[in-house]
């Protein structure tokens, strides 16, 4: 059985830093993939920035699960060389935070041209992210996501198999295959199950692409978790992304909560998403 773990994205709760670490902890949860902190993305801080962050963290008894950069994510025709110096400055920046994962891309492909055409220059630079990993012990976290090349589960699996190291792997995002119109079980998450490092729990609808949370939408989520919780031994994490606004139903799934101003309740939105998550478990443990 699988040993689940929940972390999230916390700057969906809020930009200040001890606002994320104090939800965090009144929902039980104390892990967090670091990404924005005071409205900038964590890579664009200093060294000596990131030292500061890790001592509120570790204060607060807060881990770092991974850092949820955007490394990867400009476009393919842009400048490559400041961006892989920018990793090079994540990767420095993990280690501050003593996390193992960094969370990436495989760079946004130009409207209406075919990702195949820039199969060769992804991996190119793939291959300079993994040599500027190598005997780090960092693991190169890849996600899919619409738009970029990686954005179906063949070429997730290929970019995968292709840089061939036991340090890039995948980030399982079920919301975002929603979006591209990809079954994400049993075809999405079967490609990619062997190289499942930790999973993004967001759910969506087809059609719309609308977020909803873990269980309300088309993502096959307990079928996933289900499946995960029978083949994996070890710990898995499960980072929350909700995304989420105003949709039908939400009144029924939490009486509990004033939802008559839910756009701007961060705090509020993070909580359904965490008890939605937790009742899929408690459904799939039974």
């Amino acid at each position: 059985m699988a040993r689940f773990i929940l972390s999230g994205f916390a700057d969906e709760i809020d930009s200040d830093l001890k606002v994320q670490v104090r939800e965090l902890k009144r929902l039980n949860i104390d892990r967090i993939e670091i990404r924005g902190v005071y409205g900038k993305s964590i890579i664009d801080y200093t060294e000596k920035e990131a030292r500061e962050f890790k001592k509120l963290l570790d204060d607060e008894g807060i881990k770092v699960s991974a850092l949820g950069s955007p490394i990867g994510k400009i476009g393919i025709k842009d400048a490559f060389e400041p961006h892989l110096d920018k990793f090079r400055h994540t990767i420095e920046l993990a280690g501050i935070l003593e996390t193992n994962y960094i969370r990436m891309f495989s760079f946004y492909m130009p409207e209406n041209e075919n990702p195949e055409n820039y199969r060769e220059e992804v991996l190119e630079r793939w291959h300079c992210f993994a040599e500027a990993a190598k005997n780090t012990g960092i693991v190169l976290a890849h996600e899919n996501e619409k738009g970029i090349y990686g954005d179906t589960a063949e070429r997730c699996l290929d970019l995968i198999e292709s840089i061939n190291v036991s340090y890039v792997r995948a980030v399982f995002d079920p919301a975002n295959f929603i979006q591209c119109d990809e079954q994400t079980y049993p075809k999405a998450y079967n490609l990619l199950k062997p190289y499942i490092c930790y999973m993004h729990i967001k759910d969506a609808l087809y059609g719309s692409g609308e977020v909803v949370p873990a269980g309300y939408g088309d993502g096959m989520l307990p079928e996933i978790l289900k499946d995960i919780d029978a083949a994996f031994s070890d710990e898995m994490v499960l980072s929350l992304e909700p995304h989420l606004g105003s949709f039908e139903g939400l009144a029924n799934l939490e009486k509990s909560l004033d939802l008559s101003n839910m756009e701007e309740s961060g705090p509020g939105k993070f909580e359904i998403a965490v008890k939605a998550l937790r009742s899929v478990l408690d459904e799939i443990k039974r």
